[in-house]
């Protein structure tokens, strides 16, 4: 009797990121982690900033251990000797972060041909947002990609042209059995907020960083406020420019008209509680918490970069306005805040939008090309 074929071996793939705080990229990577395909892929994911390990905890609820390079070394850039060992133990390494892309498809080329994985990469954001030479050296290694994706339009129409022959667009999302808040989520976080029942309240859900453009949220938030009395703000949000926002706030005088609450894990339950999102990014990729606002059914006011005006209708999904000017954010939030009809209307619609947001057909694509790519290595 002939033996039983021997089952295929799992296809492995690291996963890549500089760290594992509360940004968009690590977002995506949490969101996947739970609808991906276990039985034929093996999932590692590998990070090297200390201090960005929100997410660790969720992933390994998720069923992943996060290793951060470089942890057992206080050498500078110890992290790559680190980086180069995971690489031999994979099918496919799975960049998030331009610097690491770059970092891995170099150590790949040094690898023998019979152990080296794939590199692929998805670009997140503006080649434009990128500090000079971590754009220079992601378009010098760029070529060495086994595929590259990116998660908007704009974020591709942005790549040197040059280096822009194959880039897929790859629209991520979230999943919708995620984003359900608690039943009474927004009573209870309404009332912890300080609004009542006929307040506007605005969400923003955006780390403390340049390209989020805390300056002109806040300076919008002052002129709208005392144009709209009910109007209140609230941000989540971490990051390097904490007690610079916190000054500015201070010097507008919002006080407790608009909170910043920091890092928190209850996003959704706030996304209840809320009546408009609001983002004044100066930059963007596709970011999850306006497919996330979508999906909770808040209408969005929103700056026109990144990808954001191929997904905010502006009129029908939330109102879209020119990055940089506070005085147009503040009219917009003043026209939403002011028109309940208005903001149910967008409302509703960006809930229907959000059913195009399913991070199952992302991750079914990526899984694709990596037993596509898999296949061939092994060829």
């Amino acid at each position: 009797m002939a033996a039983a074929p021997s089952p295929a071996r799992r296809v492995r793939v690291l996963w890549l990121v500089k760290g594992l705080g509360p940004g968009g990229a690590e977002q995506l990577l949490l969101l996947a982690a739970g609808v991906v395909d276990r039985e034929r892929f093996d999932y590692r994911v590998a990070y090297v900033r200390p201090d960005k390990t929100h997410l660790v905890p969720e992933l390994e609820a998720a069923g992943l251990t996060p290793e951060r390079l470089g942890a057992r070394t206080t050498r500078p850039g110890g992290w790559v000797a680190d980086l180069a060992r995971a690489m031999t133990e994979v099918d496919v390494v799975h960049a998030h972060s331009p610097f690491l892309a770059s970092a891995a498809r170099l150590l790949a080329r040094a690898m023998p041909r019979s152990r080296r994985p794939a590199v692929v990469t998805t670009e997140h954001n503006e080649w434009t947002s990128h500090r000079r030479p971590t754009r220079l050296l992601n378009a010098a290694t760029a070529p060495l990609d086994a595929h590259h994706w990116a998660v908007s339009e704009q974020v591709r129409d942005t790549v040197w042209p040059s280096r822009r022959d194959g880039f897929e667009v790859l629209i991520h999302g979230i999943d919708p059995d995620v984003v359900r808040p608690r039943e009474d989520a927004r009573r209870t976080l309404r009332a912890a907020l300080g609004a009542a029942d006929d307040d506007v309240v605005s969400l923003t859900v955006a780390n403390l960083r340049r390209n989020k453009d805390y300056p002109t949220l806040l300076r919008a938030a002052r002129i709208a406020l005392d144009r709209e009395p009910r109007l209140r703000f609230a941000a989540v949000g971490q990051g390097p420019l904490v007690e610079e926002v916190a000054a500015l706030h201070a010097s507008l005088g919002l006080g407790d008209r608009f909170r910043l609450l920091g890092f928190r894990r209850d996003v959704h339950d706030l996304m209840a509680a809320a009546d408009v999102f609001t983002l004044a990014s100066a930059h963007e990729g596709l970011p999850v918490a306006v497919m996330e606002a979508f999906a909770s059914g808040l209408p969005v006011v929103a700056t026109t970069v990144g990808g954001l005006p191929q997904q905010v209708e502006d009129g029908v999904h939330g109102l879209l306005v020119p990055p940089g000017d506070p005085e147009a954010l503040a009219t917009a939030l003043t026209t939403v805040a002011g028109d309940a009809h208005l903001r149910r209307r967008m409302g509703e619609a960006a809930r229907e939008r959000s059913t195009a947001y399913d991070i199952r057909r992302a991750v079914a694509e990526q899984e694709r090309m990596y037993a596509v790519l898999s296949r061939r290595a092994r060829g």
